[in-house]
């Protein structure tokens, strides 16, 4: 009888010490799950956008060439009529019922960069993503791999999240 008791005794003291213990784990992974961006799911290279994405696309063909590139503190775009990226510092980024909201750094005016790449004839030569704002970009998730920009001229189609290699 004296056996049970000490074990029930012994029970009875490590219970509070176990409860404590996940409770620290729990709160060490909130912790960490806190210094993840809220754009996160964001990350990574996206296909389409200027046009229709492949209805079959490997990681390879998409990672060779990707139109928007998300990252921590940087949204890279493709450009058409240019080699490099263009490349938007992220001010803030915040959470929206829809997807995501980006707010950017004001961009320093765009100067052309060869005869052949003029500024269009009415265009204001910012960088951007062609939307209202060129310092806003609305992102809108359509499902876990795709995306679209709300009212950015210069991306009428979805965008899809290119596939691990």
């Amino acid at each position: 009888m004296r056996r049970i008791a000490c074990l029930l005794a012994i029970l009875a003291l490590a219970a509070p010490a176990q409860a404590q213990t996940q409770t620290q784990q729990t709160q060490t992974q909130t912790q960490m799950q806190s210094n993840v961006p809220p754009h996160a799911w964001l990350f990574g290279e996206w296909t389409g956008g200027l046009f229709p994405a492949p209805s079959v696309l490997n990681a390879q063909e998409c990672l060779a060439l990707p139109v928007v590139i998300f990252t921590r503190d940087i949204v890279m775009r493709a450009v058409v009529t240019d080699q490099f990226y263009d490349q938007r510092l992220v001010e803030t980024a915040r959470v929206t019922a829809e997807g995501a909201e980006f707010r950017f750094t004001p961009a320093p005016v765009r100067a052309p960069t060869t005869p052949f790449n003029p500024i269009p004839q009415g265009a204001t030569g910012e960088l951007g993503f062609g939307c209202i704002s060129p310092d806003v970009l609305r992102v809108q998730r359509r499902t876990e791999n795709e995306i679209t920009f709300p009212d950015c001229k210069d991306f009428p189609y979805p965008l899809v999240r290119c596939p691990a290699r």
